[in-house]
């Protein structure tokens, strides 16, 4: 299309008739007619009248359609990721959407087990469905450029670019530029960054947060002039090197080397439950599966047969992959114990969480926490706390109910001692003690 649009400008010339009128044709100019080498018998001849007059206006259009707007300044790069967020929540809900109604069927809320899968925020506190996560989490990061710069570029870095090799790739650049000022306070050209430098190109500016970083310990934005070139070019120059901001500079330099994501942390929704004969009965959200509409209608097909398989002879091979396949059915879990006094303390898991987390969620809710306890999986399987088991490995997907026992030694201990059984759930969850539907 541009050779095109080039031709077209070479082979016609126009004249302006003054403001306010239309471009007129040069009537001095002939197109010229160009022969193929066997010009004897066909002939190719330049654009028509009509063709010229089109191809020239497009190319008008083309060349006086503005550049787009370079975002500089960090109060407009945030301005512009601001939108980009806007745009991807709104993307991002539409696909949430229209993912979680071709999951499992809908259920009535008063009859689930719990309402939902919640995060919070770690920087708000605030609780959050899993589509509100992502965007929730992006806009208090940038909320805290009003507070420390640095520490919301260090999170920008980190959070909002998911390839991890190209992260480390930057902050290696990144702290080599500040280690090579640190050392060479002096030098001028280790206190300045070409942004049009292939480098800074290809490995940093591509990374969302790295100019705000910069900026944030002490870079500013200058136009200088280049050798050799009519035009200035930008540069991100270090303008103050006093031995206390090099060191604050370093400071900050390992801030970022040692920066991790901000993700949004599972709400576990501790909740406890009078003593029922309905606990091991759950009804389930969608989200705590990983299903759409078609494998859950497949499963319950493969349900119908399960008596026939079970009556055939299966290898222990066999059976570990069909329980595979199974557990990965599922993202989360819910899961309830049973304490001795018959109460019961339920809270949501990830799927691949391990048993050391589900002892401390239980100690944390205990009163005398620190007493040592068992916990019993259906089939009489001990749970280890020290062992690093995924739950989904010890067959406690989608959800489970475990059995609470304190250690039988130390129990022994306190009756000898003539002490009472300790009190178990905390106050907090005794006040809103529920009864299961």
């Amino acid at each position: 299309m541009k050779k095109f649009f080039d031709g077209i400008k070479k082979d016609v010339k126009f004249k302006t008739a003054g403001p306010g009128k239309k471009l007129t044709e040069d009537t001095s100019f002939k197109p010229e007619v160009v022969q193929s080498s066997s010009s004897a018998k066909h002939h190719r001849h330049g654009p028509s009248e009509g063709s010229q007059r089109a191809g020239a206006a497009a190319l008008a259009r083309i060349e006086q359609h503005p550049r787009p707007k370079v975002y500089t300044s960090q109060d407009a790069i945030r301005n512009q990721v601001r939108k980009e967020l806007e745009a991807a929540s709104m993307a991002e809900k539409e696909k949430t959407d229209t993912e979680e109604r071709s999951k499992v069927p809908v259920i009535d809320p008063a009859c689930l087990s719990v309402s939902g899968v919640y995060f919070t925020c770690p920087l708000t506190g605030a609780t959050l469905t899993k589509s509100e996560r992502e965007v929730h989490i992006k806009e208090a990061i940038l909320m805290r450029f009003e507070e420390d710069a640095v520490e919301a570029s260090v999170m920008m870095v980190h959070t909002f670019n998911k390839d991890r090799e190209k992260v480390k790739a930057a902050v290696d650049i990144i702290s080599k530029y500040i280690e090579n000022i640190c050392k060479n306070p002096t030098e001028e050209k280790f206190r300045k960054v070409k942004l049009s430098n292939k480098v800074y190109q290809e490995k940093v500016r591509c990374l969302e947060g790295s100019r705000e970083f910069l900026e944030a310990v002490g870079f500013t934005s200058i136009m200088l002039p280049v050798e050799g070139q009519e035009e200035d070019e930008e540069f991100l120059v270090l303008l103050e090197y006093s031995p206390d901001a090099l060191e604050l500079m370093q400071e900050r330099r390992d801030r970022l080397q040692r920066g991790e994501p901000v993700r949004a942390q599972l709400d576990r929704q501790p909740q406890a439950f009078r003593s029922s004969p309905n606990a091991q009965r759950f009804e389930l959200p969608p989200e705590f599966y990983n299903l759409t509409a078609e494998e859950l209608k497949k499963e319950l097909q493969q349900r119908s047969e399960l008596v026939e398989k079970n009556a055939m002879m299966r290898t222990k091979a066999m059976r570990e992959r069909e329980e595979q396949r199974e557990r990965r059915k599922y993202n989360y879990t819910l899961l309830r114990i049973r304490l001795p006094d018959g109460n019961l303390l339920q809270g949501t898991f990830y799927a691949w969480d391990r048993l050391p987390v589900l002892f401390a969620f239980v100690r944390e809710s205990l009163v005398n926490g620190w007493q040592p306890f068992e916990l019993i999986a259906p089939g009489s399987q001990k749970l280890q706390e020290s062992e690093e088991v995924a739950l989904a490995e010890c067959n406690l997907v989608p959800a489970a109910l475990l059995i609470f026992a304190w250690d039988a030694a130390v129990q022994a201990d306190i009756a000898a001692a003539g002490g009472k059984s300790p009190a178990l759930l905390k106050p907090d969850l005794l006040k809103t003690i529920r009864t299961l539907s």
